[in-house]
Parts: C-alpha cells; sequence; structure tokens
C-alpha cells in the first residue's frame, strides 16, 4: 500500500512544481509588461515644439488626455490614464492654460498638471483712466469671457496690473479692481495728515483724481497735493484744466487747447468757476496719488505750471506763478516756430 501512496505525492509535487513555474513566468511577464509600460511613459513625447494645451472648467483625465492626443504631446491616451491613475492627478487638475515642452514624456505632462501651475495672463490698466476706459480695455482683453456687466463708480477702480486665466470672467477684473481700490484706502485713511480740508474717503479719491491727472511724476504728487490742499484751505478755486476737460468730454482727450468760454463756462467740473471739489472723480487714482493727498508735502505752494521737461514748476505768489507762466508761453512759441 506504500507504493502507490509515494506515486500520488509525486504527482502532487509535479503538479506544484509546474504551477510554481508558470507563476514565474506570469510574474516575470507583468514584470516585463510594467517595465515595458514605464518606459513608455517616461520615453520623450512626439510633441515637435512647446504647445498650449487649455484644460476648460468641468474636463476630466479622460478628456484632458484626448486633448493631448488630438495636439500630438501624446502617441495614445492609455498611457496617459495609466500614469494619470498611478500619480492621482484627478484631484489635482485645475482648470487652465498650460505649456507642454517638445517631446515631454506623459510622466513629465502628467507631473506639470499635477502641480497645478496654469500660465497667467496680464491686463495692465494704467493710473488716470476713466472707468468707462477701463472698462473698454478689459473688454478687448483676448481671453476673458463675457462682456462687463457690473458698473462701477468713477475712481472706484485701483489702476493696476492684473493677472488673469483663459476663460475668467471680465467682471472678475472689475470685482478684484473695487476690492484692490477699497483695500487700499482703507489702509492709506487712517495714517492721514491731521487738518487736512478733506473729510471723507470719497473727497479723497475727487482730489487723488485730480493730482493723478495734472501730473505723470510719481515724485511730484505730494507737492501738486500740496498745492490744491493749500488753495482748499484759503477757500480758493481749484483751477484744474483736466477738471473742465473732464465736464467737457467724460475724461476723454480734448484734443485742442480749453477755449475762454469753456474756463467761464458753468459747469460742476470747471475748478476754475465752482469753490471746493468737483462732484465725482474725474478719474481712476493710483495709490501713489491716494498717499500724496492724505499726506501731502508740507509746503505753502499755491500754483504751478509746466516747466517744459515733463515736469511743473511751482510758485508760493500769483506774481511769482505769472512770471513762470511767461516762461512757459516762450517755451510753446518756441516749439511752434520749430515745427
Amino acid at each position: 500500500m506504500a507504493a502507490p501512496h509515494r506515486e500520488r505525492g509525486g504527482i502532487i509535487g509535479k503538479l506544484v512544481g509546474v504551477v510554481f513555474v508558470l507563476a514565474l513566468i506570469a510574474a516575470a511577464g507583468a514584470g516585463y509588461y510594467a517595465w515595458q509600460l514605464d518606459q513608455k511613459i517616461k520615453a520623450p513625447g512626439p510633441l515637435s515644439e512647446t504647445s498650449i494645451l487649455w484644460i476648460e472648467r468641468g474636463n476630466g483625465v479622460a478628456t484632458v488626455g484626448t486633448k493631448l492626443d488630438e495636439m500630438g504631446a501624446i502617441e495614445d491616451t492609455f498611457h496617459f490614464k495609466v500614469a494619470s491613475r498611478i500619480n492621482k492627478l484627478a484631484p489635482d487638475l485645475q482648470a487652465g492654460e498650460y505649456e507642454i515642452p517638445a517631446n515631454a514624456s506623459v510622466a513629465e505632462i502628467v507631473t506639470l498638471l499635477k502641480e497645478g501651475k496654469p500660465l497667467l495672463r496680464f491686463v495692465t490698466l494704467p493710473e488716470g483712466l476713466t472707468t468707462k476706459q477701463i472698462i473698454a480695455r478689459i473688454n478687448e482683453a483676448p481671453m476673458l469671457e463675457g462682456e462687463v456687466t457690473l458698473d462701477p463708480g468713477e475712481g472706484t477702480l485701483l489702476p493696476e496690473t492684473y493677472s488673469y486665466q483663459r476663460g475668467d470672467a471680465r467682471d472678475s477684473i472689475i470685482t478684484r479692481m473695487t476690492a484692490a481700490h477699497d483695500d487700499v484706502i482703507n489702509e492709506l485713511w487712517p495714517n492721514r495728515a491731521a487738518d487736512l480740508p478733506i473729510k471723507t474717503q470719497m473727497e479723497a479719491v475727487i482730489l487723488a483724481s485730480i493730482v493723478e491727472k495734472e501730473t505723470g511724476i510719481a515724485a511730484e504728487r505730494p507737492r501738486v497735493a500740496a498745492v490744491f490742499t493749500n488753495r482748499l484751505k484759503r477757500g480758493m478755486r481749484l483751477q484744474s484744466d483736466p477738471t473742465i476737460i473732464y465736464g467737457l468730454t467724460g475724461g476723454e482727450p480734448l484734443g485742442r487747447g480749453i477755449r475762454q468760454s469753456e474756463l467761464r463756462g458753468e459747469t460742476p467740473y470747471n475748478t476754475y468757476v465752482i469753490r471746493g471739489l468737483p462732484p465725482t472723480p474725474i478719474a481712476n487714482p493710483g495709490r501713489e496719488s491716494l498717499a500724496a493727498v492724505l499726506n501731502p508735502a508740507d509746503t505753502k505752494d499755491l500754483y504751478f505750471v509746466a516747466d517744459g521737461t515733463g515736469g511743473h514748476v511751482f510758485a508760493t505768489s500769483l506774481a511769482e506763478h505769472n512770471s513762470n507762466v511767461a516762461k512757459w508761453r516762450k517755451i510753446e512759441r518756441e516749439r511752434r516756430a520749430a515745427n
């Protein structure tokens, strides 16, 4: 009876051996396949030149894989899906534009998308633009979506360079500009100089908008602000040409000199006629102009006029100012004669 028992054991042993060998072969095959897959994922991609991938809101890994395939960045979507699953890309996938380098591997593309650093675009909105002009520039900015539907008041936006991503709403830029303006004025207001002739934040913005339009030289702003502050304290009219132009054109360039009839015209923005500030800002002032009117230079200046170099010359008396004006008129005559 012992011999048959040993025979059965021998058969079982052989079967176990066969199974073990087959398992080794399967493991080797799986390992080789995994190695090949890893090589495919890490191999240089077919993209011939750096290109932009736009991931729209709501796009998943499958959609992104199709876009990469269509733009020629990957050879097939399978390897991208595998690499995305291994690296858990789906939870980190963010909308935006991504710069895919030439010959980027699937692994490099997945890493780039997982880090979530989309390209930023920028729109620059200089100081001194009216709200209407700012809205026009935002409407012209490429890759933003929708038209501006918000209606911000004059002087309520902070001019600056703003970043955005493709697909952002144009209204979002306006919202950010409004918030930035509020942040700056709220920051500066508590540290304003004592005994200012302006009593509210809106009055500060109105005066800052006038300073903004009077000079583009940052170093001059506190001194220009001092001139207007001193005039307001004395009850003098501001006599600012940009306010007249705003009353005539809404802030668009006049394209000619101001006529004598316009200097005498009864409008709410003619500061040669009215006393005090105009009813609204005449532009959107930047941070430096807001800071200047809240802490103007400590001078007794009451007048200023162009000096021919792009800046201004200041005076404390009308006689001194008239002399400066005469010099400026001479410069103007000489320039016209040279042309």
